[in-house]
């Protein structure tokens, strides 16, 4: 018996199973989701593009751009429509003025405010900055990290961004800039001498402040027996400080896994939301000997890591650094951002309010609707629009159904003229 088989079947077969296997793939590489940890991994994007325009603001002469030029730098930004809808959404950060035929953008005194308490914070933090970047370098393997990586993640650590200007040069006894090959990219700070009391991990600290040995926390439910069962096992064993050498270390060991699982754990610990993109540490993986599937280790230890691929980014949180969605201990770089965000999100609100009451306006006028049909809409849509900024990150980057992306542009760049 011969079947045949239509050529347009065999494809959409061929699709499904290639499908499948990529979503295979994804659930791979991430954990079941916990609504707490996956509102703490989005909360801070929603003034993450408004935090890149004040930067470029900051960096235009006289504090001031052209709206046609912050225009152009939207596709860096990965946003569509028009950059003069968006500032203006954001009166409460952003100032816009118009001078011969030209609209320009400057920030408000209250972001002012803001930028100088953050500049403020960053140089009381400098000697953290340094206990911070000399860590680093302590757990890599030959004392150097190069200059390109460490900018990729120089954010997560609070570094500002001429930190090679402010601090390598200040403290020319601790580090030094080298290019062994002479090339631009492959320029490295190095660690010339180390401090004892900076090879202390967070682990460790804590153990002495409760008068025990190091060693793991596990935050998990106490349902979760087979977890726990190979955490305990996990945890018998000795711990491994990762500024310990791995010169003695087998790879694949029991031994050499554990101290890979300590050396995320600090490095986690030493940034700002206690959390990084997988990818992006995967980067260190010859400096700080990490295992090529980095991703599949830190799955095996979800008592200790959450790992999850919201916006399609894969990113490690550590578990103990967070109360439900809330982080337990908050650098004071964290509390200005986060002053930021309230500020971003009341502009937004007075954005929205003062609009509704012009369209509303509009309406008595032409009597199309009744005043109390209209408060039951706005209601209605308030809510929808605060819970979207809430699970979505305000739209940054997060909304990837064709549909939902084409709403969401449609009402946030509505043009104003119309």
């Amino acid at each position: 018996m011969v079947i045949a088989v239509h050529p347009k079947t065999l494809r959409c077969c061929t699709f499904y199973i290639n499908a499948s296997h990529f979503r295979r793939n994804l659930s791979l590489w991430s954990m079941k989701k916990e609504p707490d940890l996956e509102s703490a991994l989005s909360r801070n994007r929603r003034w993450m593009v408004n935090n890149q325009i004040k930067n470029i603001i900051l960096r235009c002469p006289n504090q001031v751009a052209p709206v046609e030029f912050l225009q152009k730098k939207f596709k860096t930004l990965d946003l569509k429509g028009k950059a003069l809808n968006w500032i203006k959404k954001y009166p409460c950060c952003f100032e816009v003025y118009r001078e011969q035929d030209e609209f320009f953008c400057q920030l408000s005194k209250r972001m002012q405010c803001l930028v100088e308490e953050e500049e403020a914070v960053k140089d009381s933090q400098e000697p953290v900055f340094v206990e911070r970047l000399a860590k680093l370098l302590m757990m890599s393997k030959n004392q150097r990290l190069n200059v390109l990586k460490i900018n990729e993640l120089k954010r997560n650590f609070g570094f500002p961004d001429d930190y090679l200007l402010r601090i390598v040069p200040k403290y020319s006894d601790m580090f030094r800039v080298v290019s062994y090959t002479g090339r631009r990219s492959s320029m490295e700070i190095e660690l010339i001498s180390r401090n004892p009391d900076f090879e202390v991990s967070s682990i460790e600290k804590l153990a002495k402040k409760e008068g025990r040995g190091p060693r793991f926390s596990c935050s998990l439910p106490p349902t979760w027996i087979k977890s726990w069962e190979r955490f305990r096992e996990f945890d018998s064993s000795p711990y491994i400080s990762p500024y310990k050498e791995t010169s003695g270390l087998i790879e694949g060991s029991v031994e050499m896994d554990k101290r890979s699982i300590g050396l995320v754990h600090e490095l986690l610990s030493l940034t700002l939301w206690k959390k990084a993109s997988i990818l992006k540490l995967a980067h260190f993986r010859r400096e700080f000997c990490l295992p090529d599937k980095l991703n599949v280790l830190l799955l095996k230890h979800p008592g200790i890591f959450y790992v999850s691929n919201r916006y399609q980014i894969y990113t490690v949180l550590l578990r103990e650094g967070y109360n439900g969605s809330e982080l337990i201990e908050k650098d004071p770089l964290v509390v200005v951002k986060e002053k930021f965000g309230e500020l971003m999100q009341e502009g937004l609100h007075e954005y929205n309010r003062r609009h509704y009451l012009m369209n509303l306006e509009k309406k008595r006028k032409k009597g199309d609707l009744t005043v109390r049909t209209e408060i039951r809409k706005r209601d209605s849509n308030e809510e929808i629009r605060e819970r979207d900024d809430d699970q979505e990150g305000g739209g940054l980057g997060g909304i990837f159904d064709a549909e939902e992306r084409k709403r969401f542009y449609k009402v946030l760049f509505d043009d104003d003229s119309k």
